[in-house]
């Protein structure tokens, strides 16, 4: 997962309250039980001192979120200034969640969030198409005629004199398709389209497809849901991206692990896997990506100004920092990812890391 995502985290004053729990929304009384969720939730917020305004936030956030569709889990991460993340994740995390500490806790975010960058859907046929952008969760449509007409051949005999009626009908697709893949263009370089679905018949598609820019035909992905205005269901196609999506991060996963063992296997320097390893790697801005799998209870320290960090208090005084913040690993690793821009991977058994934590890195560091 790219990090860049929470790096407004790094700018927000703590202490931070990170919430998580199951948000399903399938069953008719749905309402209520999201509200009995929520006063055992702020009993417990209560029990851990969080500051009443900072309550009322949460509060806002946790029964103002539209609904979701069927199973879901929730995170809110709230700073001293309010809610900064409240979204639905994939599923719900094992067991509530509710933390108040020095540092937010994003580690289910990374694991069950939803990876959904903006992204463009086109349902096209030779008259035009439907562009649909998603960005944030925010969806717009516009439809775009190229004005090319007719793109059917009539069925009746033309008229000796008035030229091939193929012709001109197969002039005005590509006259519609043109301006389509042209529309399209604008909308990938405004937005930074991370996706382009092409949803159509199968020529339709193919036309489109090889009409855009190089640029945007590598972000094309064809779905074979039907043709446009054929009557598809909507949450048919929406489930066909989401599980595109779901797709690509698997891959990312595997990429991942694939890279760790290769790294690792030929003792390049460019794997780190420990506390100790990793601890150092994030000092020197090494990581490239940062591996989380279970790291338990384990701790680090770090200096006041949470600028380094080390996983004991000797080693961080080696580095010339006082020792002043004992931090859980699960929260401190995170969020030092995110301050270097490293991408973040919460991993399953594909690795197994010493201490619950690994990554791959950028270049060969100087581990100590």
């Amino acid at each position: 997962m790219d990090s860049e995502r929470f790096r407004q985290l790094l700018d927000m004053p703590g202490p931070f309250v990170s919430v998580y729990f199951e948000d399903t929304h399938n069953t008719p009384d749905a309402d209520e039980q999201l509200e009995l969720k929520w006063r055992a939730l702020r009993e417990q917020l209560e029990k851990q001192g969080v500051d009443d305004a900072v309550t009322a936030d949460i509060e806002r956030a946790v029964l103002d979120l539209r609904p979701p569709v069927g199973w879901s889990g929730r995170g809110v991460v709230a700073g001293a200034d309010g809610v900064v993340v409240n979204e639905h994740l994939l599923r719900p995390t094992a067991t509530t969640v509710v933390r108040v500490s020095e540092l937010p806790y994003i580690v289910p975010i990374v694991e069950h969030g939803f990876v959904t960058p903006a992204y463009l859907l086109i349902e096209v046929d030779h008259t035009g198409a439907d562009i649909t952008t998603h960005i944030d969760g925010v969806l717009e449509t516009e439809a775009v005629d190229g004005g090319g007409y007719p793109v059917h051949k009539a069925s009746g005999a033309e008229t000796a004199g008035y030229g091939d009626p193929q012709q001109r009908t197969d002039e005005a697709a590509r006259k519609n398709i043109r301006a389509v893949a042209d529309r399209v263009t604008e909308w990938v370089d405004e937005m930074a389209a991370d996706t382009v679905f092409v949803v159509g018949e199968v020529r339709s598609r193919s036309d489109l497809i090889k009409a855009f820019a190089e640029r945007v035909r590598d972000r094309a992905v064809p779905l074979e849901v039907g043709a446009r205005n054929s009557g598809h269901d909507i949450t048919e196609v929406q489930g066909h991206i989401d599980a595109w999506f779901t797709k690509r991060r698997l891959r990312e996963i595997d990429d991942a692990a694939q890279r760790f063992d290769a790294e690792l296997g030929r003792q390049s320097g460019r794997a780190a896997e420990g506390l100790d390893a990793v601890c150092s790697a994030l000092r020197q801005g090494a990581v490239e990506t940062l591996i989380v799998g279970e790291i338990g209870d384990a701790t680090v320290v770090a200096d006041e100004g949470l600028t380094t960090v080390a996983p004991n208090a000797n080693l961080l005084s080696e580095q010339g920092a006082a020792p002043a913040k004992t931090l859980r690993a699960d929260e401190a690793l995170p969020m030092f990812a995110v301050s270097v821009g490293a991408a973040l991977v919460r991993t399953d058994e594909r690795i197994a890391p010493t201490d619950g934590v690994a990554a791959v890195l950028r270049y060969t560091p100087t581990l100590h």
